[in-house]
């Protein structure tokens, strides 16, 4: 996912954020699933807890609705008994290849942007 300040300052930073706050999310769904395979109230409320909390310790609240919006993603997905342990698995890796591919082109353009503000003698910022 490729994340671009208005700045340019802080892609690199957003986007690993991003992809820290994903796979919260996605592992708080694969906790909650464990607890309980079919989730209501109580489970989508500890899951909304345990997120903000991890968020809270892992230093990345301002990231803490898009780990959010994994967790709701993961508990209100349809499961049905083989797969309560792959949906949240699958959302991990899926997370981790489209944050990976999107870091990369972050780092890409940047180092790209960078050279040609160089090249160009275009001050940087």
């Amino acid at each position: 996912m490729l994340v671009i300040s208005p700045e340019g300052k802080n892609s690199k930073k957003l986007s690993i954020e991003r992809f820290k706050s994903n796979l919260v999310g996605s592992i708080v769904g694969l906790v909650c699933l464990e607890i309980h395979p079919s989730p209501d109230f109580y489970i989508c409320l500890l899951g909304v807890f345990l997120t903000i909390m991890t968020c809270y310790l892992f230093k990345i609240l301002n990231m803490a609705r898009v780990a959010l919006v994994a967790l709701i993603i993961i508990l209100v997905q349809p499961h049905t008994a083989a797969s309560v342990e792959a949906t949240p698995l699958f959302r991990c890796l899926a997370v981790t290849l489209g944050c990976v591919i999107g870091l990369t082109i972050t780092v890409t353009t940047s180092m790209v942007i960078r050279s040609m503000k160089k090249h160009y003698g275009i001050p940087r910022d």
